[in-house]
């Protein structure tokens, strides 16, 4: 069955971890290119800030405070979006948080709490999501996996295993509702390192306070491939160059991959300077800011994630990945004269 999907300025769409950092600026720029925004997170006074910013600038805007770990909020945001809306049309599971540390060395109910939020989370929403588009002629349901779903980095452990799930969880779902013609496009969304407050609201279990690895990207640039996939069915979109190449080679050369890492990512993701810090797994951030504190550069294009979003420019790709693997390669010989 084919799926049509409405121009963003007719569509409802939910966010769910829209406080900060991609959420965020998702619901930011859903709002200037006219789409009716529902907004959800754990924080009521940060909802509140934000609703408040998008109504004065005459957008019709609903918050909503709901858990992703407990389906009964998703089911009570879903019902808000329907009272207030008549419905939504696209449902975005993004919420999400990191955990830096040896996978040994952290507590296991930390990461059992991590994956109540970046995978329980998702599959709550994803049933949710689903009924509702079942009864409204079908949408879109899009899932933030990572460049980790593809492949694991060190210190990142229970964060890469929780995105991997997301990854299967996904492919999964969109070939049931595919083989039954359910009118709804799924997609999966896999940026590489976003400049976001994700370390600074990450638990830390090392020796030093965490980093993102580079090449780093604007979210931006999410942002943009999120809205795309709201508007045209995709299966799933790759955010960085560096995405796509990290993920190809660890598919082709996983051993090198692995020995490229263990040179690498552990100083890269170690930070020499304190920064303010709070991390957001059992409590909430007020913390309203798309951006992080990343203490390098910041890519605000990709010419492969532009390809990527619009196939007939398909010979960028290649240049994309070429200047990828370049920018993974000058981030390292970076990191190593630090």
């Amino acid at each position: 069955m084919k799926v049509n999907l409405k121009k963003l300025s007719e569509q409802v769409i939910v966010i769910t971890g829209a406080t900060s950092g991609i959420g965020l600026a998702t619901a930011r720029m859903a709002a200037k290119k006219g789409a009716k925004v529902v907004i959800s997170g754990r924080s009521d006074a940060a909802l509140h800030t934000i609703e408040q910013e998008l109504k004065g600038s005459g957008v019709d805007a609903c918050a909503v405070e709901a858990d992703v770990t407990k389906e009964e909020d998703l089911r009570r945001l879903a019902q808000e979006a329907k009272q207030r809306f008549g419905g939504f049309d696209t449902w975005v599971n993004n919420a999400g948080v990191g955990m830096y540390g040896r996978a040994l060395e952290i507590p296991v109910e930390d990461q059992r709490q991590l994956f109540e939020t970046n995978f329980w989370g998702i599959v709550y929403g994803c049933r949710v999501a689903v009924e509702h588009l079942r009864n409204r002629d079908g949408g879109a349901l899009i899932n933030l996996g990572s460049v980790v779903s593809d492949r694991a980095i060190p210190l990142l452990g229970p964060y890469s295993a929780s995105k991997a799930a997301v990854k299967s969880y996904t492919d999964a779902i969109r070939m049931e509702l595919e083989e039954e013609e359910a009118p709804i496009s799924v997609t999966l969304i896999q940026p590489a390192s976003i400049d976001t407050p994700f370390p600074q609201h990450a638990p830390n279990y090392m020796d030093a306070q965490p980093r993102l690895a580079g090449p780093v990207y604007a979210p931006h640039l999410v942002a943009e491939a999120i809205l795309d996939a709201a508007q045209h069915p995709v299966r799933d979109l790759m955010i960085g160059g560096a995405a796509k190449a990290m993920s190809t080679m660890g598919k082709y050369a996983p051993r090198l991959t692995d020995k490229y890492m263990e040179k690498t990512m552990f100083e890269q993701q170690k930070r020499k300077v304190a920064t303010g810090r709070k991390p957001i797994l059992r409590q909430p951030s007020e913390d309203v800011r798309e951006r992080g504190q990343h203490d390098g550069t910041v890519w605000e294009s990709s010419p492969y994630t532009k390809a990527a979003r619009n196939p007939m420019t398909t010979a960028a790709l290649a240049v994309g990945t070429g200047l990828a693997v370049a920018a993974i390669m000058t981030a390292r010989r970076n990191t190593q004269s630090m």
